[in-house]
């Protein structure tokens, strides 16, 4: 696991023994209202590139979408060497938002470039990071981490000067908005999205702008109350058919797309999306009414999805496929949504080639796009191509700033393969780039424990409980582990509490059956290892029950199960 480091901080203003530091640059002020996001990361960057550049241009160029998200200016140094199609098309046409993760993958590239170009030895002096962007904070808190003090100490202050009042007129701040919006800024897309609208003629065309971004950011920071507020003041701010269209969408996919699959109301939800097709319906412009009824029906698709009818849902992206086609060349992301959204379907019925074709028909529209190789990936992987699998998933990897899941599938096909070394390295890339990654520590600390590393398994353990308390696969480790180290009753205490929270885990049964048979408690195991059995069948539970029916002296029945576990090989 790796180590991690807390940020120095210190409230008010910064110490004077600050002066007596060998510092990187002169001290920079976070705060956010002048430049908005990543104005630590951009200061740091204007500090290290150009002499980077001039040591090493590749180290440069493998960081280059990182480098130009977070300091545009620098876009005349770096050239654009990974470029996704949305770069060149129109502001109607880019409609993909993308997801919160998108600034810890930029932070984590961030920290690796700056961890080779910084001169070893220095210090990063930093204040107002009370009033600092996310971004920065995020990556702050990623350098500290993985940035060995030895190479950059940070020196870290909330307080600092007050910044001028934000006087930026309506179009500076929608550049600022557009901005974020692209490269996934969605908290000051939501921030500055609410200040230009207050500068703005509420209905107008330029208020509408920053309403639907402002709407769009919260509801993907999950500030589901807000985004609503915001879709309600268009509906009353607004005659516009195709504002009210919009809204309608936007209101319907907080509730289908909501975290919580517990606050989701798939019926509001299809009320509000019902009322965006209507309206949709009767556009007068064909190209515009074909795209954003196109759009509405594929909405209409997650929420028969989300009530288990893919078959449903498959009829509707077909349907919303068939008029993309009256778009000709326009849109061609909707289009590789629609294709990659048909995809999953088709593969969820078991229509295996007609989804890998549509994989790769999405692939083609956008090469550079990480997210529809990792899907594929997983399909590949579930159909036994394991090689076609590696390779997509290398695929993302390249594609663009260090991608956690990507490394975390790698790892789950390899210990199909055999490869407990690779798969453990990749877990360790899983839990470097995103310590919340809780699978990451539950596959592997049930490899560490398979390969009788139990100290380093019971670290990873306990970090998981730290972040799951109660997760059965972690309690279920965690009870092999106490078996193994004869602390019965400890590795009770664990499995019973898994057991009762995940009835239908194999594993725990097996494990408490293992544990029961060490403690004499014969039938007990038996029990236990026909539980699990009958929940996964598996060699190493039928040769552990085998071994319990001859201590039971049942010789017929232990036989039959040990021929059943031979023929696993």
């Amino acid at each position: 696991m790796t180590e991690g480091r807390s940020h120095l901080r210190v409230e008010g203003e910064p110490p004077a023994r600050w002066g007596a530091a060998r510092l990187l640059m002169p001290m920079i002020d976070a705060h956010r209202r002048p430049r908005g996001p990543y104005t630590v990361a951009a200061a740091l960057l204007r500090r290290l590139v150009p002499p980077a550049l001039e040591r090493s241009a590749e180290l440069v160029a493998a960081h280059d979408i990182e480098i130009r998200a977070a300091a545009p200016e620098l876009a005349g140094l770096v050239p654009a060497r990974r470029v996704t199609a949305e770069a060149g098309l129109s502001d109607d046409e880019r409609i993909l938002v993308p997801a919160p993760r998108r600034t810890l993958r930029l932070a984590n590239g961030l920290t690796e470039f700056v961890r080779e170009a910084v001169p070893a030895g220095l210090a990063l002096a930093v204040c107002n990071l009370a009033e600092a962007d996310p971004t920065d904070l995020e990556l702050l808190d990623v350098m500290a981490r993985r940035v060995p003090p030895a190479t950059l100490t940070l020196l870290l202050c909330t307080g600092g000067p007050a910044a001028a009042p934000d006087t930026r007129d309506a179009d500076e701040l929608w550049a600022a908005v557009d901005r974020s919006m692209r490269e996934g800024f969605l908290h000051a897309a939501a921030e500055l999205g609410e200040r230009g609208m207050a500068r703005t003629e509420p209905g107008g065309a330029a208020w509408w702008r920053f309403a639907q971004r402002t709407a769009t950011a919260l509801g993907g920071l999950g500030r589901t109350a807000e985004a609503l507020a915001v879709w309600e003041r268009v509906r009353e701010a607004s005659q516009d058919p195709k504002m009210h269209a919009a809204a309608a969408y936007g209101t319907a996919m907080l509730d289908a797309r909501h975290p919580d699959p517990g606050q989701r109301d798939l019926g509001r939800a299809r009320r509000w999306i019902n009322l965006a097709i209507a309206i949709s319906t009767i556009l007068p412009d064909p190209a515009e009414r074909a795209f954003k009824l196109g759009f509405d029906r594929n909405g209409l698709a997650l929420i028969e999805l989300r009530h288990g009818r893919p078959a449903a849902a498959l009829a509707l992206v077909e349907s919303a496929l068939e008029l993309a086609r009256e778009l000709g060349a326009r849109h061609p992301l909707h289009r590789m949504v629609l294709l990659a959204n048909r995809a999953q379907l088709l593969a969820a019925l078991g229509r295996h080639k007609e989804a890998l074709d549509d994989y790769a028909a999405a692939i083609a529209l956008d090469p550079a796009f990480p997210d529809y190789y990792l899907e594929r990936g997983n399909l590949l992987f579930k159909l036994g191509q394991r090689d076609e699998a590696q390779a997509d998933y290398e695929r993302a990897m390249r594609a663009g700033p260090p991608l956690p899941e990507a490394h975390y599938n790698r790892a789950e096909l390899r210990v199909t393969r055999g490869d407990t070394a690779g798969a453990l390295a990749d877990l360790a890339r899983v839990v470097e780039l995103d310590p919340g990654y809780l699978d990451a520590y539950i596959n592997r600390a049930g490899l560490l424990a398979a390969c009788g590393r139990d100290e380093e398994a019971a670290a990873d353990v306990e970090a998981g409980l730290a972040l799951a308390p109660g997760n059965p696969h972690l309690l279920t480790v965690l009870g092999q582990l106490e078996t193994a180290a004869g602390r019965f009753a400890a590795a009770r205490a664990a499995l019973d509490r898994a057991v009762t929270a995940a009835p239908d885990l194999a594993a725990a049964w097996g494990n408490r059956g293992v544990l029961r048979y060490a403690n004499g408690d014969l039938d007990g195991a038996v029990a236990d290892l026909t539980r699990a059995l009958d929940l996964q069948p598996q060699p190493d539970l039928y040769a552990n029950r085998a071994v319990a029916l001859r201590a039971l002296g049942r010789v017929t029945e232990a036989e039959a199960d040990e021929r059943r576990a031979s023929a696993f090989s």
